[in-house]
């Protein structure tokens, strides 16, 4: 069984939170989930969108392991407007403090009809725009969406992740999900 699931902003991607007893955060068992079934890959608690969930561990690690390069897509809010040469450095990889990235398709979008509200919103400053990216990655290290951006000066506001292989959000709102 696969399933996709599109991950609300501030939950885990593990049906347990070993935080707090205090401050519980929101987990996967929040969602009515088919059971014996566990997240291929991650998804940053502060990231939203799609995430894979199968009872197969085979499939999962086709999907996560990156030396199948099941290539990533996220639509990435930035703080600031990328300049050209910003652009081209997401397409011909970055170095990070882990080593360089491999190349990464990246362009400019706008913002995409179908977006849902952000609780809560992400910061905005009225002096200072913000672009939304398309960018495809075919590695997936840790927050590495993220630290791709900053590196080339424009911050992450706010990352949902569109698609994984094959398989999109399309059709799903925050917190629904169905088999694939």
């Amino acid at each position: 069984m696969l399933v996709r699931f599109n991950k609300p902003f501030g939950v885990l991607s593990q049906f347990t939170d070993k935080g707090t007893q205090d401050s519980p955060r929101a987990t996967l068992s929040d969602f009515g989930l088919p059971p014996r079934v566990y997240a291929a890959g991650r998804l940053d608690r502060d990231s939203e969108g799609l995430l894979l969930l199968t009872d197969d561990g085979r499939e999962q690690a086709r999907i996560a392991h990156p030396k199948f390069k099941a290539p990533k897509t996220y639509l990435v809010q930035v703080e600031g407007t990328p300049s050209p040469d910003a652009i081209a450095a997401l397409r011909k990889g970055v170095t990070l403090k882990d080593g360089p990235t491999r190349p990464a398709k990246a362009r400019m979008v706008t913002e995409p009809p179908w977006l849902w509200p952000r609780t809560p919103p992400i910061r905005v400053r009225k002096s200072v725009p913000d672009t939304w990216l398309e960018l495809t990655i075919t590695e997936g290290r840790n927050r590495q969406v993220r630290r791709m951006t900053a590196h080339v000066g424009h911050p992450t506001l706010r990352l949902i992740r569109w698609s994984i292989g094959d398989w999109s959000l399309a059709g799903l709102d925050p917190g629904q999900w169905r088999e694939a």
